[in-house]
């Protein structure tokens, strides 16, 4: 007896920033605290230190360095993970460096030194070494240090094979050395040379610190220091090779950025590269579903367990929760909750009948500017009207193609008249203006809605009229509130993913428990995947008259009626479908996350346009 609906389909992405990735350790002392003494500053007016391995990112790219140390964005991918695999040995313990004179430094943080033999000494090894300068603005972590009197020689780990060029190196691993060599010197060390060594080939590439590289790397410095103080997003990389190993690729969007301001952006015309889909089509993580009345949801380690009278009714991976919705009478434990908190992944709280009541969620990005560019949009009538316009439009072209291409007999009136009111929206100058066209659009595209439905088994008496509402008094639109209830939680997720308030929307006005930003950005996606799922499961036969209970005055799902418009539902969003605008494949769930990366980058200003998806 199946009790918990697991749908398959792609989930949301976990934006967790890689723990460590901001050490942005403000101390002044020169030998700094590790890394989870991050917070503790010892003065409030102490500089805030650089920490080199960002150096690395800005020399490889000042985008990515912006995503990751300013707005703290991360995502792992397999070359980050090798990364993380290479380092696991030298950041098993964190190291004291011995003083350049005496070597004195505790026999548990050295290797054994080497009496056998004769020959010079043995160097002093010392491993996962944390320092900083204030003077240079910087701090880092050392994977390893050759230490031999007063001379110190620094060892970074790098994952993958030597490179194949002339140096056997890249320069933004040559100027992190560099600056790890300089923070040596500046504990009274000499050091003219570091040690890069590739653990995919299992190669040492000696770097020599050489006064051009020096140069180099203090000019680096003061430059990274000075976008790190920045707001504004760099420009991405035009059809650069990066961004095919970058873990922020799909955070970044460096092609279709390019091809947003090339407005129109039209791959096929306009001689540009082809827009890259740098993330997967389909993500691997699922939402879990879990509708069984009374159940509870727990942990062990890294699983989730749904249990009902101590009966284990399931067991996932939490790798492959997306989001965790519960329906109606479902608990969960404290412990599977800071799970879930921990590992970003957000839980949906819907009632017993599927209506959307709220997220619980962590702390996720702690980056401002987003809100502070939404609510700065929201207050300006002229981004407002823009905007509204964009949904609007794109919503009824949507509600147009679809009477287009599925009602029998084709109401060709109606789809006249549609594409008028279309053509006003285009010159629309006021907020009220585009709300009547609205209405407009939608009275027509449901007067003809029913003229799409095909039903196997529905009773002639349930045929739809028009759309009504709270609470729907007919089985098809017991179903569009059901999907729409759902596709706001969907919206809802995206936008707390990319750090915008769903509450605060532009178009629908905020009002006290409306997620008035996630209706915004779903007005366009409501033809396109709800509509669409009604229309399958109606015609497919994948609910039938026995899924609804009706009285009078209202039509309900049955608990086997909702489990079977979630399998339409979840099918929809996972279809993969070609980018309207971009011109690659993806799922309709990546399109949303897409839609409202995008409105973050429109908001920001990073994009000069927010276009609203259409079918062709």
């Amino acid at each position: 007896m199946p009790v918990v609906c697991r749908v398959l389909l792609s989930g949301l992405q976990n934006h967790s920033p890689r723990r460590g990735a901001m050490d942005s350790i403000a101390t002044p002392a020169t030998i700094v605290a590790p890394p989870e003494l991050a917070g503790d500053r010892s003065g409030e007016d102490a500089p805030d230190l650089l920490p080199v391995r960002m150096l690395n990112e800005f020399v490889y790219c000042p985008r990515l360095f912006h995503l990751m140390y300013v707005e703290g964005r991360w995502e792992d991918n397999v070359y980050t993970i090798e990364g993380k695999d290479a380092h696991r040995r030298v950041d098993k313990l964190d190291h004291v460096l011995p003083d350049p004179e005496t070597a004195d430094v505790k026999e548990s943080a050295k290797e054994p030194p080497d009496t056998d033999g004769g020959g010079d000494e043995r160097p002093t090894i010392t491993r996962s070494v944390t320092l900083g300068s204030t003077r240079l603005g910087i701090v880092a972590r050392l994977d390893l240090v050759s230490t031999a009197g007063d001379e110190a020689v620094p060892v970074d780990t790098k994952r993958g094979r030597v490179p194949n060029n002339p140096e056997r190196s890249w320069e933004p691993e040559r100027v992190q050395l560099m600056a790890q060599g300089l923070l040596l010197r500046e504990h009274g060390y000499r050091c003219d040379h570091g040690v890069l060594y590739y653990e995919g080939s299992k190669t040492r590439v000696d770097v020599p610190f050489t006064p051009e590289l020096e140069a180099r790397t203090l000019r680096y410095i003061e430059a990274a220091r000075t976008a790190a103080r920045s707001t504004v997003l760099p420009d991405p990389l035009e059809d650069s090779p990066k961004c095919s190993g970058c873990s922020l690729n799909a955070i970044c969007l460096p092609d279709e950025t390019l091809a947003l301001r090339h407005v129109p952006p039209d791959p096929t015309t306009t001689g540009h590269p082809p827009i890259r889909r740098l993330y997967p089509a389909r993500d691997e993580a699922l939402p879990l579903y879990v509708q069984e009345q009374g159940a509870m949801v727990g942990k062990r380690g890294e699983m989730l367990v749904i249990e009902k009278a101590g009966e284990e009714l399931a067991r996932v991976r939490l790798r492959d929760v997306s989001q965790l919705v519960l329906c109606g009478r479902v608990g969960i434990t404290a412990a599977a909750i800071h799970l879930l908190c921990e590992a970003a992944v957000p839980i949906v709280h819907l009632s017993a009948g599927h209506w959307f009541y709220g997220i619980t969620h962590g702390i996720t990005l702690r980056n401002a500017f987003d809100r502070a560019a939404q609510f700065r949009a929201a207050a300006d009538p002229g981004r407002v009207l823009e905007f509204a316009r964009a949904i609007i439009a794109a919503k009824g072209a949507n509600q147009r193609t679809l009477l287009n291409r599925n009602a029998q007999p084709k109401p060709a009136g109606a789809i006249e008249r549609m594409a008028t009111f279309l053509r006003k929206l285009e010159h629309a100058s006021s907020v009220d203006e585009i709300l009547g066209l609205e209405g407009n659009l939608a009275s027509l595209y449901f007067q003809n809605f029913s003229a799409m439905l095909r039903p196997r088994d529905f009773d002639a008496e349930w045929a739809f009229q028009e759309r009504n509402r709270r609470p729907p008094r007919d089985p098809v639109n017991a179903l569009l509130s059901f999907g729409y209830a759902l596709l706001t939680k969907e919206c809802t997720v995206a936008l707390l993913a990319e750090g915008l308030d769903p509450w605060w929307g532009l178009f629908h006005q905020p009002r006290h428990g409306r997620p008035a930003l996630a209706l915004d950005l779903m007005e366009e996606f409501r033809p396109l995947i709800v509509d669409s799922a009604v229309i399958t499961a109606v015609n497919t036969g994948m609910v039938t008259a026995g899924d609804f209970l009706r009285s009078g005055a209202a039509c309900v799902l049955t608990a086997s009626g909702r489990k079977a418009f979630l399998k339409a539902y979840e099918a929809r969003l996972n279809q993969l479908v070609t980018h309207p605008v971009f011109d690659y494949r993806c799922s309709w769930r990546q399109v949303i996350r897409l839609q409202a990366r995008l409105l973050s980058r429109w908001l920001r200003g990073d994009v000069p346009v927010y276009l609203g998806i259409t079918t062709r």
